[in-house]
This record gives C-alpha cells, sequence and structure tokens, in this order.
C-alpha cells in the first residue's frame, strides 16, 4: 500500500504544471455537476411537492364547484316554484276581499225568496254593490271613468252610436251603455257610450 501511495505521489512529481491544472480543472468540474445535480434534485422534489398540493387544490376546488352548482339548480328549482305559487296565488285576497259581498249577496237572494217586499231586495241589492265597489276602490285602485257629460275621449270612451246635435261645442258623451274602470290610472275598460257631434 505504500509503496502504491509512493509511485501515486512519484507519478504527480514527474507530472507537467499543465497537466496538474487540468487534473484540477476536471476535479472542480466533477465537482460543479455534483452540485447542480444536488441542485436540480432538490427542484425537482420540491416540484413534486407543489404539484401534489396543486392536485389536492385543484380536487377540492372541483368539488367545491359540483357542490355550488347543485345549490343554484336547488335555487332555479325554487325560484321556479316560487314563481308558479305566485301566479297561482295572486288573486288570493281580492279573492278574501270578496267573500264578503258574495255572503251578502247570498242573504240578500234568500231574503227575496221569502219577501214579496221589492224595496228590501232592491235596497240590499245595492248595498252588496256598492260594498263591492268600496272595496275594489279602496284596496285595488280600481276607478270609475266619468262619462256623461264629459267630452268624447277615445282613449276612455267607445262610442256605440253616435248622433248630431246643433247645440253641442265639441263631441260630448250623451249616454252610458256599460260604466268604463281605469286601475291605477290605466284604462281597464272604456265606457261605452252614445256620442253627440256638432254639425259642422
Amino acid at each position: 500500500m505504500n509503496g502504491q501511495c509512493s509511485d501515486h505521489g512519484e507519478l504527480r512529481k514527474g507530472m507537467s504544471k499543465k497537466e496538474k491544472k487540468q487534473e484540477v480543472t476536471e476535479a472542480a468540474d466533477l465537482q460543479g455537476e455534483l452540485s447542480e445535480v444536488e441542485s436540480l434534485t432538490a427542484q425537482i422534489a420540491e416540484l413534486t411537492e407543489q404539484l401534489a398540493s396543486s392536485e389536492e387544490a385543484c380536487t377540492a376546488i372541483k368539488d367545491q364547484m359540483l357542490r355550488d352548482r347543485a345549490d343554484l339548480e336547488n335555487y332555479r328549482k325554487r325560484l321556479i316554484r316560487d314563481k308558479e305559487d305566485s301566479i297561482r296565488f295572486a288573486n288570493e285576497n281580492l279573492i278574501k276581499d270578496l267573500l264578503q259581498p258574495l255572503d251578502d249577496f247570498a242573504r240578500a237572494l234568500e231574503a227575496s225568496e221569502s219577501t214579496k217586499d221589492y224595496t228590501k231586495v232592491h235596497d240590499g241589492v245595492v248595498m252588496v254593490n256598492a260594498q263591492i265597489y268600496s272595496t275594489l276602490e279602496k284596496n285595488w285602485g280600481l276607478e270609475r271613468i266619468e262619462a256623461v257629460g264629459k267630452e268624447f275621449d277615445p282613449q276612455e270612451h267607445e262610442a256605440y252610436q253616435v248622433v248630431v246635435d246643433e247645440s253641442l261645442e265639441h263631441e260630448t258623451v250623451l249616454e252610458e251603455y256599460v260604466v268604463g274602470y281605469k286601475l291605477h290610472g290605466r284604462v281597464l275598460r272604456p265606457s261605452k257610450v252614445k256620442v253627440g257631434k256638432p254639425n259642422v
């Protein structure tokens, strides 16, 4: 062994400066390559860890998206159901308001069968009619359209008959055949009227 070391030492002593420099350079290059390999190995390990973490995050996001989609679909179905219920029961309060007048009207009809007093029957019907209109006016915005004596307005009046009247200065409603109504200011049904127009 000592002989081999001695031989190696002798060989190094016999090497030129150029050869020694080349040996040192090769050793340095080898060390640099080893350091680079270690660095790349560390980077690969770090990237592998990041990839695993990203896959977990991606899975979590996908699960959340599926849950959100299910929640959105349930919400959409609930909106459709609520809308259908709103349409189905839109007139619920109106019907409730009309129940009392309907009861009164039924009682008036019953009374008419047991009495010959026309005045009482008439008064009962008038009362029910007034009660219905009052309910619709106060609670639902119903309004009668003024007609007789008013200037003819094609937006509110529908002419069923037209006559010439030389005493008139402009087209005027002379008679009302069917009452017209507005709902919150918008014409619900025009009045059907007889119109007088000047002779021009």
